[in-house]
């Protein structure tokens, strides 16, 4: 069976309630029954991390290296100065997608820059939660690309 890691930074555990006008209506949960059911038909599972403490999303990352196939990776704003989270992803071999909910180059300015992008397959940003489903969808098509 293969896995999908989807890793959910700092404040994403609150999506529903959290700033909805920014960030939308849909929880969670509702996002990873969402790309439990775009990886499914391919037969694949989701395994979900979020976690308010960067330490621990490292050390999902490092854990889950050689048992997924892909990730699709929600830094929240430690795509602004997440260091550690981006060295655990550079050594993080499938592709991965990073995906933020709202257009962060249409907020403030410390957002425009993000320190992991560089090292994504592709970014995703300012679509809702439907942006997670399009990082599915890359990572299925992503797959279909590599030599079997």
């Amino acid at each position: 069976m293969s896995v999908v890691l989807l890793l959910n930074g700092p404040n994403l555990g609150v999506l529903g309630r959290r700033e909805p006008e920014i960030y939308g209506t849909d929880t969670l949960a509702d996002i990873e029954a969402a790309v439990a059911e775009e990886v499914g038909a391919r037969g694949w599972e989701v395994r979900s991390v979020q976690s308010d403490c960067e330490g621990e999303l490292v050390r999902a990352v490092h854990h889950h290296c050689d048992t997924t196939v892909g990730a699709i990776v929600n830094p929240g704003a430690l795509m602004i100065a997440g260091w550690s989270l981006r060295d655990a992803l550079a050594s993080y071999t499938p592709p991965w997608i990073e995906v933020h909910l709202s257009n962060v180059w249409a907020r403030e300015r410390f957002r425009h820059e993000s320190v992991i992008a560089p090292l994504a397959a592709g970014v995703i940003a300012g679509l809702g939660s439907y942006g997670y489903r399009l990082a599915a969808r890359s990572l299925l098509h992503l797959a279909a690309r590599e030599p079997a």
